[in-house]
C-alpha cells in the first residue's frame, strides 16, 4: 500500500502543480510526500530487520519531520483564501501568514532535524538528548498550529458575521462581505480538514516523544500503523498477518491530509479572482438605496 499509493499520489500532486503552475506545491506537499515515503521505507527496513536501530531512527525522524512541509502549504492556502474573501477580516495581511508561519515552520524543522541528527550520532550511547531536542521542535510546531488555527478561526468568524477590522478609519457598518463561492467553501473545508488531521498528528507525536524512545506509546503499533503487515510481509511468508489500525494517529492523519488535497486541489479551487476588500454596502446585492 505504502509502496504503491504514496508514490502515485505524489506523482499526481507533482502533475497537478505543474499543470496549474502552482510551483509552491512542489517544495511543500510534494516534498512532504517524498519524506513520508522515505520514512515508510525505514519502517519497512525496520520491519524486516527489527534489531536495526538505524532503521528505527530513520522511520521515526522522517515521519516526524515530513508534515512540516504540508503545514507550509496550508499556510499559503489560507493566505490565498484571505485574498479572495477580503483582507479586512484578517488580523494580519495575507503575505504575513506565509512569512511568519513558514519561518516558524522552518525553525521547527531545523530543531527536529538537529534532534534527529543528535539521536543518530549517539545511537549506541544515549539518544535521549536528541529526542528531547526533537520534542522541543514538535512542541514549537504544535504552538504554531494553535496560533494559526486561532487566527484562521477569527478570520472566518469575522467574515461570517461581517465584522472586519477598521481600515483607514472606515466603519465596520460600511462594508459587506464578498459572497463565498462554492469552490471557496470546498477549499475552506479541505483546509480545515487537513489542518485538523495535522493537529491530531502533532498532539500524538508530542505525547509519544515525551514518553521517550522506549516508552509505551512509541512501542504500541496500533497508534502508529495499521494493515502494514498485510502489505509488507514477504510472499509465501509463514509469519502470521496482523490486522491492526495502521497510522491511526500518525500515518493515517498525514495520509488523509495530503490525499484530500489531491481532490480539493488549490490549483482548481483557488482559481477565482482575488477580492481586495469587502464590498461597500451601498454597492452590495440587495442593499437599500
Amino acid at each position: 500500500m505504502v509502496a504503491d499509493s504514496w508514490p502515485r499520489r505524489i506523482g499526481t500532486h507533482l502533475g497537478q502543480a505543474i499543470y496549474t503552475r502552482n510551483w509552491w506545491l512542489i517544495p511543500t506537499i510534494c516534498v512532504c510526500g517524498a519524506v513520508e515515503v522515505a520514512g515508510w521505507g525505514g519502517r519497512l527496513w525496520s520491519h524486516r530487520t527489527p534489531t536495526s536501530y538505524q532503521a528505527y531512527l530513520l522511520q521515526i525522524c522522517t515521519t516526524i519531520m515530513a508534515p512540516t512541509f504540508m503545514l507550509a502549504a496550508n499556510f499559503i492556502i489560507f493566505g490565498r483564501i484571505i485574498q479572495k474573501l477580503g483582507t479586512a477580516y484578517s488580523r494580519l495581511p495575507p503575505k504575513w501568514y506565509s512569512i511568519i508561519f513558514i519561518t516558524g515552520d522552518v525553525i521547527s524543522l531545523i530543531i527536529q532535524g538537529t534532534g534527529g541528527g543528535l539521536a543518530s550520532v549517539h545511537i549506541k550511547t544515549n539518544p535521549k538528548p536528541g529526542g528531547h531536542v526533537m520534542l522541543g521542535g514538535i512542541a514549537f510546531q504544535l504552538l504554531i498550529i494553535i496560533i494559526y488555527t486561532c487566527l484562521a478561526t477569527e478570520f472566518f468568524v469575522r467574515y461570517t458575521h461581517n465584522k472586519p477590522f477598521r481600515r483607514g478609519g472606515s466603519s465596520e457598518s460600511l462594508t459587506f462581505p464578498k459572497p463565498m463561492s462554492k469552490k471557496l467553501k470546498i477549499m475552506s473545508f479541505g483546509l480545515v480538514f487537513s489542518t485538523t488531521c495535522l493537529f491530531i498528528r502533532s498532539v500524538y507525536r508530542l505525547i509519544e516523544l515525551a514518553d521517550g524512545w522506549t516508552g509505551r506509546i512509541i512501542r504500541t503499533e496500533i497508534y502508529f500503523s495499521a494493515f502494514f503487515d498485510l502489505f509488507s510481509s514477504p510472499p509465501n511468508s509463514e509469519r502470521p498477518l496482523r490486522f491492526s489500525f495502521v497510522d491511526v494517529l500518525d500515518g493515517a492523519m498525514v495520509t488523509l491530509a495530503i490525499f484530500s488535497l489531491n481532490f480539493i486541489h488549490p490549483g482548481v479551487f483557488l482559481s477565482e479572482p482575488d477580492s481586495d476588500e469587502p464590498i461597500p454596502v451601498e454597492k452590495a446585492p440587495g442593499a437599500a438605496y
